[in-house]
């Protein structure tokens, strides 16, 4: 059994320290990047959360979790049914069937603390997403946990985040932001959103540009 599926089958929304009422954040940051409700929003490691509730509900129609845990995906799915496809996948190994409109991200990406699953991520953001697509993440900031559900984790500011993603991508927007858990104790998040400008390649007149 994995780490996440032990984690979730094992415990209530109240237990875990990342659950929230409602995605109220992260539905405002996915609106202001202009999505539209007939594109493609894909949550990775999503799990349980009640994005997907707060999607569906504003009309979404081609939203996508993706996540280890199967008791994670079957407590969100009991609750939206199949207004949303859940997928039971490890990111690395999953591929949209086509190039997403968004990609949101508030559970992953600060669980890979090495340079090179950081770097991998980046690598599969950019191959994941349309050029003109939008990249809403939130991890922990410098001021936040260093560790969670028992795992260390790898805290970043948005500068850090920029650089990771390179100049493929646009800076949008970005701040530091507290998430309340269950039991009122308060996390640092730092939250970006960036727009994918496509990948750079040399023409034949030997200037780099974004395609």
């Amino acid at each position: 059994m994995s780490h996440w599926e032990d984690t979730y089958a094992t415990t209530t929304e109240a237990e875990r320290s990342w659950s929230q009422d409602d995605a109220v954040t992260s539905l405002s940051w996915i609106t202001a990047s202009g999505v539209g409700t007939s594109q493609s929003v894909v949550d990775i490691g999503g799990g349980a959360s009640r994005l997907v509730d707060g999607l569906v509900a504003a009309g979404y129609e081609r939203v996508t979790v993706v996540d280890l845990s199967p008791s994670a995906l079957a407590e969100a799915k009991a609750r939206v049914g199949n207004r949303a496809e859940f997928v039971e996948r490890d990111l690395f190994s999953w591929s949209p069937s086509e190039p997403v409109s968004l990609w949101h991200d508030r559970a992953v990406l600060h669980f890979l603390t090495s340079p090179q699953l950081r770097m991998a991520y980046g690598e599969k953001v950019a191959r994941s997403v349309r050029i003109g697509g939008a990249v809403v993440i939130a991890c922990f900031s410098h001021l936040g946990p260093e560790r969670c559900s028992n795992l260390e984790v790898e805290r970043a500011s948005a500068d850090d985040l920029a650089k990771l993603f390179g100049e493929r991508f646009r800076l949008e927007e970005s701040a530091t932001l507290l998430h309340t858990t269950p039991w009122g104790s308060t996390q640092s998040f730092t939250w970006v959103r960036l727009t994918f400008l496509g990948e750079k390649r040399v023409d034949a007149d030997g200037e780099a540009k974004l395609h």
